[in-house]
């Protein structure tokens, strides 16, 4: 089964099954393949996977998210009148990611080369008949993509013309991205004839890319245009294969990144729940509805306030959120009859036999946090809230999309992607091809509003992306993912109570209504804190929502906004044991695709 953003990229997938590759080979051929399509991402972007491996039977998580670049500090954005670093260009830039991560992936649990993996994606890099959502997002960022040379050059070839980006249909020729990829399959392959085992020709061609002559292209092109990249970054920076985290949901054991990611939101979010009989309520009822936000509330809170990098310190409370007792009492704080607008942050510190040594910060933001770990009913903290306005620039800061993957096989490898970065309209590095990550941006300047996450060069900000794996019996149950940035454990959480709870197929799942909340910091967008700001009480909920189900929500404190679809497009593989068979869904809410054999 090969799942993920577009068609041509689902079949580089299904292409490297029929050659016999296994699942780790199909996802990163249509990972290569996403990222040569510009899904929403770039190769200069980041990748984070969770993999089954059959053979240890355990899933393993790949860290393949870069860092800040030497000289990105506090006081470097702070001088030039930002409160979060940039949205856009060269300074919101991390190491790339993308390429050590698929390499890596590969060497370690792939069977096949760099040089058939990358097939595909290079035949699309020669050039391909060009989709209208990508082609039309060229032509809509062109003021901006007119900023630098290299960016102009790829996605505007009828520049000065009334449309400068490519038509429709068109064939989209990247010519310096097709010589980046073949030099590092040249890389590989020069190994292979001095004797080299697969995995070290892999590496060979990794090293070519972030020490080599790639990497002194790419760091001139990313310093001509005001970068901050160092050769130095780049040789530093090494893909990190991790724990992941996990709990235990009436049976299911649900696996995240670490807090390096938002995904423990999602863990923290079905230990509250939990505590409640949702069945009961009914799928999208208002009860359902508002117990559902104010959990998700209280997640983010904590994700908001006590996420960051675990390679530096401080280290987070991970042990005290993730603790069953902590999302029991946090579970008490939600209000059945109407919303609180006044969540924030719990105190996991005393489930760590610890103390919480940033009371006072909480105290400052407004938040008092009592010895009941109740945060005292009162006024919206000041700092934390927005008057709602149904701002189109905020929604698509919170739902900013990339794409997924997924991919099983027959010998029991299930892989889960979510990689991103390097989004249209994006800073192409020189003469690579490579366009740059923007995930600066979800680092803060200010250390009140997450002592976790404060930007310092070599580390990792806390990104919104958020594969999954789900085992039930010590088998493949779930892997699942999907794009949209602060929605994404959001709507991942639903699709996984839709089938759990409520029976659904996975295809019903994936399509099925949601709800998304607004009630958080958002990690993407805007250089401002108003742009940031949490919408206490608005939520997203479906057009087709029954009335008697809105006037209830509206007594309950919701200002409501409405769409037909109400998710980004979830991704999904489901195991049926009984059956022997795999049950691939993905939803209709955008482009993706996906092939099964």
């Amino acid at each position: 089964m090969a799942i993920t953003g577009k068609p041509l990229a689902a079949e580089a997938g299904a292409m490297t099954f029929q050659k016999g590759g296994n699942a780790v080979d199909a996802a990163c051929a249509m990972l290569a393949a996403t990222c040569t399509m510009w899904d929403v991402l770039s190769w200069g972007g980041e990748t984070q996977a969770l993999i089954y491996n059959p053979k240890a039977g355990k899933v393993i998580a790949i860290d393949g998210l870069g860092v800040a670049p030497s000289g990105a500090t506090v006081d470097f954005f702070k001088n030039k009148g930002m409160n979060f670093p940039p949205e856009y260009g060269p300074l919101a830039a991390v190491t790339p990611g993308t390429p050590g991560g698929l390499c890596y992936m590969l060497a370690e649990y792939g069977t096949m080369s760099l040089k058939e993996v990358l097939a595909p994606a290079m035949q699309l890099a020669a050039g391909y008949p060009i989709e209208a959502q990508t082609a039309n997002s060229m032509e809509r960022g062109k003021k901006m993509i007119k900023q630098w040379p290299y960016s102009t050059s790829v996605f505007l070839p009828h520049e000065g013309q009334e449309r400068e980006a490519p038509e429709a249909g068109e064939i989209f020729v990247q010519k310096d991205l097709l010589e980046t990829l073949t030099k590092m399959v040249d890389a590989e392959q020069q190994a292979l004839k001095q004797k080299k085992t697969r995995k070290e020709a892999i590496y060979a061609a990794m090293e070519r890319f972030y020490k080599g002559d790639i990497a002194k292209e790419f760091v001139r092109g990313a310093q001509e245009q005001g970068g901050l990249i160092t050769m130095e970054d780049l040789a530093k920076w090494k893909p990190i294969e991790e724990e992941p985290l996990h709990v235990n949901y009436k049976g299911i054991d649900v696996y995240k990144l670490q807090q390096w990611s938002q995904g423990p939101s999602m863990l923290q979010a079905l230990n509250i729940l939990e505590n409640f009989d949702l069945k009961s309520m009914g799928y999208n009822s208002s009860r359902y509805i508002n117990t559902l936000y104010q959990t998700m509330s209280l997640a983010f809170a904590d994700r908001d306030f006590y996420y960051g990098d675990p390679y530096f310190p401080p280290a987070e409370p991970m042990k005290g959120l993730l603790d069953k007792a902590y999302a029991k009492q946090r579970a008490a704080l939600i209000n059945p009859d109407k919303n609180d607008p006044d969540i924030g942050p719990g105190d996991p510190y005393p489930f760590e036999g610890k103390t919480n040594p940033y009371l006072n910060i909480l105290k400052q933001r407004g938040f008092n946090v009592d010895t009941d770990n109740k945060t005292n009913p009162g006024a919206t903290p000041s700092h934390d809230a927005t008057s709602f306005v149904n701002d189109s620039a905020y929604m698509d800061r919170l739902w900013r999309g990339t794409t997924s993957v997924e991919a099983a096989d027959k010998d029991g490898w299930v892989v889960s992607v979510t990689p991103s970065g390097g989004w249209l309209p994006a800073c192409i590095a020189g003469h690579t091809g490579v366009g740059m990550s923007q995930r600066l941006q979800s680092f803060v300047l200010d250390s009140t509003l997450d002592p976790f996450n404060v930007i310092e060069p070599g580390k990792k900000p806390r990104v919104t992306l958020t594969p999954t794996l789900a085992m039930k019996d010590g088998k493949p149950f779930m892997a699942f993912a999907v794009q949209g940035g602060d929605t994404q454990d959001q709507n991942l959480l639903q699709c996984f109570l839709n089938v759990v709870e409520f029976g659904m197929t996975i295809q019903e799942a994936v399509e099925a209504a949601n709800i998304n909340t607004d009630q958080l910091w958002l990690s993407l967008g805007g250089e401002q804190v108003k742009d940031r700001q949490p919408h206490p009480g608005s939520i997203l909920i479906n057009s087709n929502t029954p009335d008697y189900v809105r006037r209830e929500l509206i007594k309950m404190g919701y200002k409501l906004t409405f769409d037909d679809r109400t998710s980004g497009p979830i991704n999904a593989i489901y195991f049926d044991w009984k059956h022997g068979s795999f049950w691939g869904g993905s939803s209709n809410h955008g482009e993706d695709y996906g092939i099964g054999w």
